[in-house]
């Protein structure tokens, strides 16, 4: 009686972690995970990303391949690993594909990624994506590109380490997410469109891009606060998109929410520019943000100490909650504009 009395009390815990275990988690605040991203850790890796060291990340470059080891390093002390299905962190683009458009000398290069599987629907992929290239040097000068792009470079390791810390606490993402850092875009958008032509998982599993291309500084139409971003793309193909970013800044952020250059005639063309575009082209909900224009923009004074952290932080901040609403939400965003 004894023995049979601890197997029902043994089948009956079992059942009871089993049950807690494929029961669905509650992922539907982020404020704890959001916490997580530090000014501290986003201004100590962009001052080694934007390093003299670096030798201004030039697209093939020894100082690129050298900024995308110290990246690689960054994922792996958060427990972050490449994507299923590849070998490594990266996605060798040979100078062939970099220099088919024009011929810029180009060496071969790569696309770093990273990846988080989802717990529920693991085949749906949300990408996070900046650049790590910037222009190298000229006449003997470094240009650095703190800005253009460090700040979106270490945003995404950033949010990919706040979401591991919610993997290993039991509250991972239920779709997969993607976090992919693009090189080439200074020489037009070669990384994301290579991606694009040659995705690792079906572009049509792909159910958003959330790009960041210059998030640390301010420009001139904002000199007086930087407590904000300009949000290009959201609704071009998708309403749940540019409500979802809404909703979350709203609720979370209180960021103002600048749509200028989002205008369909913006002379600035900054939609096509960045590259989110290379998404969008092939009909994934996508939105890009950034900065805007300051007079540092592919100078050679774009350097680390010009960043605001705070902003910088705090529109890392955004898009991470944003990414949190997009891994987690039942349904995926829909596409109901062309």
């Amino acid at each position: 009686m004894k023995k049979l009395l601890l197997l029902l009390l043994v089948v009956s815990a079992y059942s009871c972690k089993t049950a807690q275990s494929t029961a669905p988690k509650d992922n539907s605040d982020p404020t704890k995970y959001v916490n997580a991203i530090s000014e501290k850790d986003l201004k100590k890796m962009l001052y080694k990303i934007a390093s003299d060291e670096m030798e201004g990340r030039e697209t093939g470059s020894p100082g690129q391949k050298k900024a995308g080891l110290y990246m690689i390093e960054q994922y792996k002390k958060s427990g972050v690993s490449f994507p299923k299905g590849a070998s490594d962190y990266y996605q060798h683009i040979p100078a062939a594909f970099l220099n088919a458009r024009r011929n810029e000398n180009l060496a071969d290069s790569e696309n770093i990624w990273a990846f988080i599987e989802g717990s529920e629907k693991p085949d749906e992929i949300l990408v996070i994506s900046a650049h790590y290239d910037h222009v190298g040097i000229k006449n003997g000068e470094v240009y650095n590109g703190a800005d253009d792009d460090g700040s979106g470079t270490v945003a995404v390791i950033e949010m990919a380490k706040a979401f591991a810390k919610a993997k290993k606490q039991g509250h991972g993402p239920k779709r997969s997410i993607l976090f992919l850092h693009v090189t080439g875009e200074e020489h037009g958008l070669h990384g994301s469109r290579f991606y694009s032509e040659n995705p690792l998982f079906p572009i049509a599993n792909t159910i958003a891009d959330i790009n960041i291309d210059m998030i640390g500084r301010r420009d001139v139409e904002h000199s007086k606060t930087n407590n904000y971003v300009y949000v290009i793309g959201a609704d071009r193909l998708s309403s749940d998109l540019h409500n979802a970013v809404v909703a979350q800044n709203e609720k979370y952020i209180k960021m103002d929410l600048d749509f200028k250059f989002n205008a369909p005639k913006d002379p600035n063309h900054f939609y096509e520019r960045s590259d989110h575009y290379n998404f969008a082209k092939h009909g994934i909900p996508s939105i890009f943000f950034f900065n805007g224009v300051h007079e540092d923009y592919h100078g050679k004074d774009d350097t680390p100490e010009k960043i605001e952290y705070d902003a910088l932080t705090k529109r890392t901040k955004l898009a991470f909650v944003l990414a949190w609403d997009l891994a987690n939400r039942e349904n995926r965003p829909v596409v109901d504009k062309k």
